[in-house]
Order: C-alpha cells, then sequence, then structure tokens
C-alpha cells in the first residue's frame, strides 16, 4: 500500500494548536506527512500561504479553522481531506465541499468522552442533591434520614438524544444497578438502545418517568426549545434537568418559572445566551448549578482529538478507509 507522505497542514487558531498539539503529537503529524515549511496556518487567506495552500492535500483542522467555501477551495486544487480535530463540523463544509467529494471526518466520538463523564458525575451529584446543598448548606436542622427526593436507587434518568454522547452515557448508567435509563430520539433504533443498555420512549411518555433528565440532542432548527414549559410540567416534582448540549434546546424562561418555585433543579453546562447575563435569575437559585462549558474537551483531554485526527491522517496515508467520516445525510441530524 502507498506511503507516499501527502502534503499536509493544520489550520487553527495558535492557542488551539499549542493546546492539542505538543512535541510528541507535532512529530508524529511531520512523520506522516510532508508540512513543508509551515505546519501551522492560522489565516488561509493570507496571500502567502498561496504556494503551500496550491500543494496542499489533507488539512488538520480545529477550533478557529475558517468555513472552506469556494473561494477557499480553489486555492486549494489538490484538496482531498479535512480532518477535523474537534467535534462539530457545520461551520466547516459548504456545497462545494460536498461536490468535490473531499473526505471529511470528526473527532466528535473523542470529544464525546469527557462530556460524558461530565453528565455521569452529574447525574450522581444531583442524585444525592449535591449542587442545592453547595449554594444553600443544611443547617443542623437537616435530617438526610426523613429526605426522600435523594439518592440513586430506584432512580429513572431519562436521555434526550441517542448521540455519541447520549450512547455512551447510557453504557457508563450500566454499573449502577439502582439507575433505569430511558431514551428519546425519534431517530434511534430501539435495538442499539437496549443493547446499550437503555429503553426507547418518545418524549412525551418518558418525561413523567425520569428524576433526570440529561440533553444530547444536536442544535438545529427543529430542536430548538425542544424543553419548553410542556415539557418541564410533564417532569415529576424533585425532577433535575442536566443540560450538557447545548443551550438552545432550552426554553430558559419556562425552565425559570419550575425552578423558581423548587420544584425542578436544573444543572446546566451550557445556556442560552452563554454566559448568561449577571442580572439572570438563573444565577442566583440556589436549586439551579451553573458551570462555564466545561463537560467538553478542556486542557490535557485535548490531546485526545488531535490523536484522533492523526489516526485519521495515518488511515488516510495508507489508503485505509476512514475511521469517523462525515456524510452530507448524516450533518442533516447531526451537529
Amino acid at each position: 500500500m502507498s506511503r507516499i507522505r501527502p502534503r499536509a497542514h493544520a489550520v487553527m487558531d495558535a492557542d488551539a494548536f499549542a493546546l492539542l498539539f505538543d512535541e510528541p503529537r507535532r512529530d508524529r503529524f511531520a512523520s506522516l506527512a510532508d508540512v513543508g515549511s509551515r505546519m501551522l496556518i492560522t489565516d488561509l487567506d493570507d496571500p502567502a500561504h498561496a504556494v503551500l495552500l496550491a500543494e496542499t492535500e489533507v488539512l488538520l483542522t480545529s477550533w478557529g479553522a475558517p468555513r472552506l467555501d469556494a473561494e477557499r477551495l480553489a486555492r486549494m486544487p489538490r484538496l482531498r481531506a479535512v480532518l477535523h480535530a474537534a467535534g462539530s463540523v457545520q461551520h466547516l463544509v459548504s456545497d462545494e465541499l460536498w461536490a468535490r467529494g473531499i473526505r471529511l471526518t470528526t473527532a466528535a466520538d473523542a470529544n464525546a468522552m469527557p462530556v460524558a463523564e461530565f453528565t455521569l458525575g452529574a447525574i450522581l451529584l444531583a442524585g444525592k442533591r449535591t449542587f442545592t446543598h453547595l449554594r444553600a448548606p443544611h443547617d443542623a436542622t437537616w435530617n438526610a434520614w426523613t429526605v426522600r427526593r435523594i439518592g440513586n436507587v430506584d432512580r429513572t434518568v431519562g436521555i434526550v438524544g441517542f448521540s455519541r454522547i447520549g450512547r455512551r452515557v447510557v453504557e457508563l448508567l450500566r454499573p449502577f444497578d439502582g439507575i433505569r435509563a430511558l431514551v428519546a430520539d425519534p431517530f434511534a433504533d430501539a435495538a442499539a438502545v437496549e443493547a446499550a443498555g437503555a429503553t426507547l420512549l418518545p418524549l412525551d411518555d418518558m418525561l413523567p418517568q425520569v428524576d433526570v433528565l440529561s440533553l444530547h440532542a444536536p442544535s438545529l432548527p427543529a430542536t430548538r426549545h425542544m424543553i419548553a414549559a410542556p415539557q418541564l410540567a410533564a417532569l415529576p416534582d424533585g425532577a433535575t434537568v442536566i443540560n450538557t448540549a447545548r443551550g438552545a434546546l432550552l426554553d430558559h424562561d419556562a425552565l425559570l418559572g419550575e425552578c423558581r418555585t423548587g420544584r425542578l433543579d436544573a444543572v446546566l453546562d451550557v445556556t442560552e445566551p452563554e454566559p448568561l447575563p449577571a442580572d439572570s435569575e438563573l444565577r442566583h437559585l440556589p436549586n439551579v448549578a451553573i458551570t462555564p462549558h466545561l463537560a467538553g474537551s478542556l486542557g490535557t483531554e485535548t490531546r485526545r482529538l488531535a490523536d484522533a485526527a492523526l489516526d485519521e491522517l495515518a488511515a488516510y496515508v495508507v489508503g485505509a478507509p476512514a475511521r469517523h467520516p462525515v456524510s452530507q445525510a448524516e450533518l442533516a441530524i447531526s451537529a
């Protein structure tokens, strides 16, 4: 099989490149591809890069990469693959990219790992009502023996969206024999959901049964405010809403109305807008915990994204199939 090194460059913010590609990963990149005189290009529109781009066969992209529109692609007539070292590729794609049949891959699976781990932690801590007591510590009169809205036994968790992350959350919940997992996703296969350890139900049937509702659907026009006043009202008293997906999935005004009364709790790693205004009442309620988009890959976790893109590059070099390809049809129902 071919071992010819393709001309390739990283296209992303300088800070993103420094975070993802430490020295061993830069060395691996250079061993797999011919990076010419510049491994990193931060501005595809800089005329100084015209000669390099004219010879480029592969781009490794990540945060800060621009949309690959017809004008930019015209400067890269030899481009055959875009390997994204991050999650969503929605901002990268264009009709011209699809028309040219350029191989497109994503590191979304690698990015799903820390989000699912964060979500698991939030589910278990919500079961113990940890967040409420961090914001409003109990006094000497608080009696854990009489509190029925606490614990992780005989609990039901509802997962909205059997995505990469939603599926992994279901799998992470399997060892906890006191927790039952339900899934709502119109595109999911019931057998696949069952194999992962959950039961597939329509959203309206699921909501009245759950103690924790965790959101993992993509942010699309069809999913905007998919959890609004009617859906929140259907949740049992004492339920917790966890959002580690996108703020637009959740109607924040409706959520405020439920949390203000104390009927529901919430754990929000993403909000709409993001961040919330300083005077937002959600920031000050004792039963609402807000974290600053911590769930996704951060710090050393981001190196998984670089590894995923480099694995895709290694596969491309030897003519092997892409490990995590992205198709135009898939993007219509995913982030």
